[in-house]
């Protein structure tokens, strides 16, 4: 755990933790949702080279209903 914080709101606590990947993270949310004490909600920090890199992609989407 990097840090931690109560919060108010949505949100009782707030925390950041360093994983490996993205499979390590969904792991530990599993985990931790699969006890029933807790919601465990994920958001990924993308660095902005990453950002960079997606700008980059190509990506075919068509609306719903479009």
């Amino acid at each position: 755990m990097e840090w931690f914080y109560y919060a108010f709101g949505d949100n009782d606590v707030l925390g950041v933790m360093d994983v490996p990947d993205s499979v390590a993270a969904v792991a530990v949310s599993l985990a931790v949702n699969a006890t029933g004490a807790v919601n465990v909600k994920l958001t990924v920090r993308l660095t902005p080279e990453e950002i960079d890199q997606a700008t980059k992609k190509t990506v075919s989407y068509r609306a719903p209903g479009a």
